[in-house]
């Protein structure tokens, strides 16, 4: 199954605000777009992936996803995550209505290629999947195969909140990648232990990261 991902970004100004302790306001709208580039460039890469759909209405952010490979579609609700992913999978579904969309974090600069597959092949068994994150309380990827809204619930303990809603957990092993995003700074020496993409790596570099 070939899957079309569908990717979240706020407004660099606004991203990231709980990893402002490590990064400062002045790194902070960087290192969030350079987690966007490493999990797109990584997206677009996973033999699993059709396309990918970036929603946002960040200028900078869009020139650089496009660049990459990335289909750009405006935040027209302007209404959060959920708004803008239920109105990104609309977007996709218009041109293709049978397409397998799939939601996808964009803070996942570890992201690996064939991991991403494998988790999207574990969901492909169901009509609607996910894959919890490394804490346990949220989500990383949820699915909706072809026919089935994504309806997504994203937000405070959104593991949960998919699990009750119908969708199944995926239980894979060795896809910490995949689960791995970054909202604090022990979230991305986490993900630094991981490996990250180049422009992660750069913009982290800029930093003072205590062991």
């Amino acid at each position: 199954m070939q899957w079309t991902l569908v990717i979240p970004l706020k407004p660099l100004a606004r991203a990231k605000s709980r990893l402002a302790p490590t990064a400062g306001d002045g790194l902070r709208p960087g290192l969030a777009l350079a987690f966007a580039q490493d999990t797109v460039a990584a997206a677009v890469a996973c033999p699993a992936v059709r396309d990918v759909a970036v929603v946002t209405d960040d200028a900078l952010a869009r020139r650089e996803l496009s660049a990459l490979g990335a289909l750009v579609v405006p935040d027209a609700p302007g209404a959060g995550l959920n708004a803008a992913l239920r109105h990104g999978g609309a977007a996709v579904r218009a041109s293709r209505p049978e397409a397998a969309v799939a939601a996808l974090n964009a803070d996942l600069p570890a992201l690996k290629p064939m991991e991403l597959a494998r988790a999207l092949d574990g969901a492909a068994h169901f009509p609607r999947a996910f894959l919890p994150d490394t804490a346990g309380m949220g989500t990383t990827l949820l699915t909706a195969s072809a026919g089935v809204e994504l309806s997504p619930a994203f937000g405070t303990d959104s593991r949960a909140r998919h699990a009750a809603s119908g969708a199944v957990e995926i239980v894979l092993e060795g896809v910490d990648s995949v689960r791995q995003d970054v909202d604090t700074g022990d979230d991305l020496r986490a993900a630094l232990a991981l490996g990250v993409g180049p422009r992660t790596a750069a913009a982290a570099a800029r930093l003072l990261i205590a062991d």
